[in-house]
């Protein structure tokens, strides 16, 4: 793990859980959507936010 501030270290922890929701928020409005195009441009934006949630995990390890 880098060595991080308590300050950085909870901003951190911040926009983590913010990227979890956006991307729970995202596949579940996906899954309600029945429109394709806009059932795929959500799930996109899903998956955008996964992959930042992934990134900014990596600083915790």
């Amino acid at each position: 793990m880098a060595n991080l501030t308590s300050k950085e270290l909870s901003a951190l922890e911040d926009q983590i859980g913010q990227e979890q929701l956006m991307a729970k928020k995202f596949q579940a409005m996906s899954g309600m959507c029945s429109n394709q195009q806009i059932k795929q441009c959500l799930t996109d934006h899903a998956n955008k936010h996964q992959q930042h949630f992934n990134t900014l995990m990596t600083f915790l390890q």
